[in-house]
Protein backbone atom coordinates (compact mmCIF):
# COMPACT_ATOMS: atom_id res chain seq x y z
CA UNK A 1 0.00 0.00 0.00
CA UNK A 2 1.57 3.24 -1.18
CA UNK A 3 0.21 7.12 -0.02
CA UNK A 4 1.34 10.11 -1.53
CA UNK A 5 4.35 12.74 -0.47
CA UNK A 6 3.19 15.23 1.70
CA UNK A 7 6.16 16.98 1.98
CA UNK A 8 5.09 19.27 5.09
CA UNK A 9 3.78 16.74 7.45
CA UNK A 10 6.57 14.38 6.28
CA UNK A 11 10.21 14.69 8.37
CA UNK A 12 10.88 11.73 9.84
CA UNK A 13 13.27 8.86 7.86
CA UNK A 14 12.05 5.35 8.63
CA UNK A 15 14.92 5.61 11.21
CA UNK A 16 13.34 8.49 13.11
CA UNK A 17 10.47 7.08 12.82
CA UNK A 18 11.44 3.97 14.98
CA UNK A 19 13.52 6.02 17.16
CA UNK A 20 10.05 8.48 17.89
CA UNK A 21 7.76 5.34 18.48
CA UNK A 22 10.45 3.17 20.36
CA UNK A 23 10.55 0.24 17.87
CA UNK A 24 12.89 -1.29 14.82
CA UNK A 25 13.04 0.17 11.59
CA UNK A 26 12.78 -3.84 10.52
CA UNK A 27 9.44 -3.68 12.54
CA UNK A 28 8.22 -0.83 10.43
CA UNK A 29 9.30 -2.89 7.51
CA UNK A 30 7.28 -5.97 8.46
CA UNK A 31 3.80 -3.91 9.45
CA UNK A 32 4.24 -2.20 5.95
CA UNK A 33 4.39 -5.68 4.56
CA UNK A 34 1.75 -6.71 6.38
CA UNK A 35 -0.39 -3.86 5.35
CA UNK A 36 -0.62 -2.01 8.81
CA UNK A 37 1.33 0.57 7.75
CA UNK A 38 1.45 2.65 4.34
CA UNK A 39 4.73 2.44 2.81
CA UNK A 40 5.15 6.34 1.42
CA UNK A 41 6.44 6.79 -2.24
CA UNK A 42 9.91 7.36 -2.43
CA UNK A 43 11.16 10.44 -4.45
CA UNK A 44 13.15 10.25 -7.46
CA UNK A 45 16.59 10.11 -6.22
CA UNK A 46 15.08 10.54 -2.65
CA UNK A 47 14.21 8.89 0.68
CA UNK A 48 11.23 8.45 2.13
CA UNK A 49 9.74 10.47 4.93
CA UNK A 50 7.19 9.76 7.67
CA UNK A 51 5.22 12.07 9.39
CA UNK A 52 2.67 12.57 12.10
CA UNK A 53 -0.02 9.95 10.70
CA UNK A 54 2.28 7.56 10.81
CA UNK A 55 3.71 7.89 14.80
CA UNK A 56 -0.02 7.74 15.38
CA UNK A 57 -0.63 4.65 13.32
CA UNK A 58 2.13 2.56 14.96
CA UNK A 59 1.37 4.14 18.31
CA UNK A 60 -2.30 2.42 17.80
CA UNK A 61 -0.83 -0.69 16.74
CA UNK A 62 1.88 -1.09 19.60
CA UNK A 63 -0.66 -0.11 21.90
CA UNK A 64 -3.32 -2.85 20.74
CA UNK A 65 -0.14 -5.55 20.69
CA UNK A 66 0.48 -4.49 24.46
CA UNK A 67 -3.21 -4.93 25.44
CA UNK A 68 -2.74 -8.91 23.76
CA UNK A 69 -4.48 -8.18 20.05
CA UNK A 70 -2.98 -10.22 17.22
CA UNK A 71 -1.39 -8.48 14.18
CA UNK A 72 -4.45 -9.77 12.49
CA UNK A 73 -6.98 -8.12 15.69
CA UNK A 74 -5.10 -5.48 14.93
CA UNK A 75 -5.60 -4.68 11.12
CA UNK A 76 -9.22 -5.70 11.89
CA UNK A 77 -9.66 -2.53 14.14
CA UNK A 78 -7.79 -0.57 11.84
CA UNK A 79 -10.52 -0.97 9.17
CA UNK A 80 -13.06 -0.03 11.98
CA UNK A 81 -11.10 2.73 13.10
CA UNK A 82 -13.32 5.33 11.37
CA UNK A 83 -15.35 5.65 14.25
CA UNK A 84 -18.62 4.77 12.77
CA UNK A 85 -18.17 0.49 13.39
CA UNK A 86 -18.08 0.63 17.44
CA UNK A 87 -20.47 -2.58 17.88
CA UNK A 88 -17.93 -4.25 15.88
CA UNK A 89 -14.69 -3.06 17.81
CA UNK A 90 -16.35 -3.58 21.16
CA UNK A 91 -17.47 -6.90 19.74
CA UNK A 92 -13.54 -7.53 19.20
CA UNK A 93 -12.43 -5.59 22.64
CA UNK A 94 -15.21 -8.67 24.58
CA UNK A 95 -13.72 -11.44 22.74
CA UNK A 96 -10.43 -10.75 23.99
CA UNK A 97 -11.62 -9.55 27.27
CA UNK A 98 -12.83 -13.62 27.67
CA UNK A 99 -9.44 -14.77 26.12
CA UNK A 100 -7.47 -12.47 28.87
CA UNK A 101 -9.86 -13.56 31.60
CA UNK A 102 -9.18 -17.30 30.68
CA UNK A 103 -5.44 -16.98 30.57
CA UNK A 104 -5.75 -15.09 33.98
CA UNK A 105 -7.98 -18.58 35.72
CA UNK A 106 -5.08 -20.38 34.07
CA UNK A 107 -2.23 -18.44 35.79
CA UNK A 108 -4.67 -18.41 38.62
CA UNK A 109 -4.59 -22.53 38.68
CA UNK A 110 -0.74 -22.83 38.06
CA UNK A 111 0.17 -19.92 41.16
CA UNK A 112 -2.17 -22.39 43.33
CA UNK A 113 -0.33 -25.00 42.07
CA UNK A 114 2.78 -23.91 42.65
CA UNK A 115 2.02 -22.71 46.03
CA UNK A 116 0.84 -25.99 47.21
CA UNK A 117 4.11 -27.80 45.63
CA UNK A 118 6.44 -25.09 47.61
CA UNK A 119 4.57 -25.56 50.60
CA UNK A 120 4.68 -29.54 50.62
CA UNK A 121 8.85 -28.79 50.01
CA UNK A 122 8.87 -26.59 52.86
CA UNK A 123 7.04 -29.58 55.04
CA UNK A 124 8.83 -32.47 53.74
CA UNK A 125 10.39 -34.50 56.37
CA UNK A 126 13.43 -37.51 55.98
CA UNK A 127 14.59 -38.64 52.90
CA UNK A 128 11.13 -38.39 51.25
CA UNK A 129 11.62 -37.71 47.30
CA UNK A 130 10.76 -33.69 46.62
CA UNK A 131 7.25 -33.16 45.97
CA UNK A 132 7.73 -30.73 42.91
CA UNK A 133 10.02 -32.76 41.56
CA UNK A 134 7.95 -36.25 41.91
CA UNK A 135 4.94 -34.41 40.47
CA UNK A 136 6.50 -32.69 37.72
CA UNK A 137 8.11 -36.51 36.76
CA UNK A 138 4.45 -37.94 37.39
CA UNK A 139 2.66 -35.11 35.89
CA UNK A 140 0.29 -34.37 38.22
CA UNK A 141 -1.28 -30.68 38.53
CA UNK A 142 -3.67 -30.32 41.80
CA UNK A 143 -3.29 -34.34 42.50
CA UNK A 144 -4.83 -34.77 38.22
CA UNK A 145 -3.24 -36.50 35.86
CA UNK A 146 -2.17 -34.91 32.63
CA UNK A 147 -1.75 -36.20 29.74
CA UNK A 148 0.68 -35.12 27.39
CA UNK A 149 -0.76 -33.49 23.81
CA UNK A 150 0.59 -34.60 20.63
Amino acid sequence: MKRPVDRMANTMTIGGLAKTVGVNVETIRYYQRRGLLAEPERPHGGIRRYGTADVARLTFVKTGQRLGFSLDEIAELLRLEDGTHCQEASTLAEHKLRDVREKIAGLQRIERTLAELVQACHEREGSISCPLIASLHEGLINGEQRTPRN
